[in-house]
């Protein structure tokens, strides 16, 4: 698991976000040519993304870029120009506004091409698929298993909002006028969807990117369903993201015991039982499976452990 908690956007048309984006704490950044591009200005993004990729300086970060979506005439020419330029600096390249698998396999096609054209691994390239309407809602399931390559699912919810005819123009955070969280179905959709397939699923941005307390309670609840992260727009929300989608080190802590615990307790040396005590907890094999998860997130979040197990006395 390759930590996303923080997935910052940074205009491809901007130069001077480019070069700061290198030394923010982001887990990702994502060089967008997309809708923080004005049309008379996507020529040049491509060339300034490809530059601030082969300059490098982005340490561990993972790199990905946002092309146009399908529906645009400057798709195509954004993975020739990108992959072509910099294809061995680009981990993932992000699908908008994704709408059938029909649409997802055309680009692993043509990544698929330039990669033997160029020598690239075939594959490496991997592919982060954004659900903006509700015709990519219904067609999820397809969506999610029509690439290897695909890592991860992002929900873009401004986009959405718009296909469903929402009367808000507040993205991000819920509705006073609904008695509940309107996007729950959406996120928990998507994230059945990005499970089934073993991949990712990631939040969208929430656009007030000077209520980080706004934000914050955003990623909360998704963080809450399961979600790894959640798209940033201004290095004031990274930090929150970062802790939000992290366990805390108790949590953290607490797993990694559950994990040595129950695997002392199976083996033959542990006595080979199905469920043990730890502590005044009973744990089995289904604890196992939900410790698994908060330590894989712990450990892709770079936390370190504060106790470590120890075996009880053997029984007489």
């Amino acid at each position: 698991m390759r930590a996303r908690r923080s997935c910052l956007a940074v205009p491809g048309s901007n130069t001077r976000m480019l070069d700061k984006a290198r030394t923010l704490p982001a887990d990702q950044v994502f060089l967008d040519l997309e809708d923080a591009v004005a049309p008379l200005a996507k020529e040049a993004a491509r060339g300034n993304v490809v530059a601030a990729l082969r300059e490098g300086g982005w340490d561990d970060k993972i790199r990905t870029v946002r092309v146009n979506d399908l529906s645009t005439p400057w798709t195509y020419r954004d993975v020739i120009s990108v992959v072509e330029g910099a294809g061995e600096h680009v981990d993932c390249l992000v699908l908008p506004k994704v709408r059938d698998a029909a649409q997802v396999i055309f680009v692993d096609t043509l990544l698929t091409q330039i990669e033997k054209t160029l020598g690239l691994p075939i594959g490496g390239i991997g592919l982060e698929l954004q659900i903006e309407t509700a015709r990519g809602l219904v067609e999820i399931d397809a969506i999610a298993a029509a690439s290897p390559r695909t890592e991860t699912l992002v929900f873009g919810p401004a986009d959405f909002m718009a296909s469903l005819n929402m009367p808000s123009l507040a993205v991000g955070e819920l509705n006073p006028d609904y008695p509940g969280d309107p996007f729950h179905y959406v996120l928990m959709r998507l994230l059945v969807a990005a499970r089934s397939h073993d991949l990712q699923a990631i939040d969208g941005p929430h656009l007030q990117i000077r209520d980080v307390a706004g934000f914050a309670a955003s990623a909360r609840r998704s963080a809450a369903l399961g979600y790894d992260g959640k798209w940033v727009l201004h290095p004031d929300q990274i930090e929150a993201a970062n802790e939000v989608y992290s366990p805390t080190p108790q949590a953290y802590d607490r797993a990694e015991l559950i994990l040595d615990a129950y695997e002392h307790a199976t083996s033959e040396a542990g006595g080979a039982t199905g469920a043990v005590m730890l502590g005044d907890e009973m744990i089995d094999e289904a604890s196992r499976k939900l410790a698994q998860v908060i330590a894989a997130k712990g450990r892709a979040a770079g936390l370190t452990r504060a106790t470590e197990f120890t075996p009880p006395p053997a029984r007489a």
